[in-house]
């Protein structure tokens, strides 16, 4: 038999866990010295010390280890496969953050872009025609109010754009759509910031999908902000629009 701090310099492991086991119901003693309180161990606790530790290295959380000690060699491998399925998801989360770090890196922006799923929208606007994107400065409208534009590349002719009108105007409807949105600080400018987005999407094979929303808000203390909204969908994938014009902002 061995007192814990024998057992703890046998197999590595501190007192302290050993403690925390056995207050957990994990791995009790052998005996407890009923006068001086020493914990014992033998043979039967080293081992299953010891599978403990196995299972820790497999990558099995102590809650699910406590069941799993004495589980059949099935119910072993079942959780096994879950816990990789799981471990493999937090790989791929953590590859897809890098990847996003590494391409803030590689092309500074002012900007930060988020992909999001959004609801349908409905909208009053006013369309009209401009001949080139310089004029858009002139038709911003001012908060809270929008602008849509519809391009998808530089125009080689004047193009339509639309301002929303409140209660008046055209209805418009914005389905239910996967976009990419972007807050522009307030010491970066909209058509700057326009077009690292855009170049944002080219990186990452994301094609315009339907007009994009150039919003301007402003909260109860005055502050405003300009958000840029874009619907896209994957390059490789099938264009449901095709035959109408799409947008970019400018």
């Amino acid at each position: 038999m061995w007192r814990i701090g024998q057992l703890a310099r046998m197999t590595g492991v501190s007192e302290r866990t050993l403690r925390h086991y056995d207050d957990i119901g994990l791995l009790a003693p052998a005996a407890v010295d009923g006068v001086t309180g020493y914990r014992w161990y033998g043979v039967t606790e080293l081992s299953r010390l010891e599978r403990i530790r196995g299972l820790q290295r497999l990558g099995l959380p102590l809650r699910l280890i406590a069941d799993l000690l004495d589980a059949p060699e099935a119910q072993l491998r079942q959780a096994l496969a879950e816990t990789m399925t799981g471990i493999r998801r937090e790989i791929a989360t953590l590859a897809a953050t890098a990847a996003r770090a590494q391409d803030h890196l590689d092309a500074p922006m002012s900007i930060l872009p988020q992909q999001a799923a959004v609801g349908p929208r409905r909208l009053r606007v006013r369309r009209t025609r401009v001949r080139h994107p310089s004029e858009l400065a002139a038709l911003c409208p001012a908060a809270p109010a929008a602008l849509l534009t519809w391009l998808d590349g530089p125009p080689a002719d004047g193009f339509t754009c639309a301002v929303t009108t409140g209660r008046a105007g055209e209805q418009l409807t914005l389905p239910a759509r996967t976009v990419v949105r972007a807050v522009v600080p307030p010491s970066a400018g909209v058509v700057p910031a326009g077009h690292e987005l855009f170049g944002w999407l080219r990186r990452h094979h994301l094609a315009v999908d339907g007009p994009t929303l150039e919003e301007h808000l402003v909260d109860a203390d005055g502050r405003r902000a300009t958000v840029l909204e874009v619907p896209v969908h994957p390059e490789n994938r099938p264009d449901r629009s095709a035959g109408r014009s799409r947008t970019m902002s400018t």
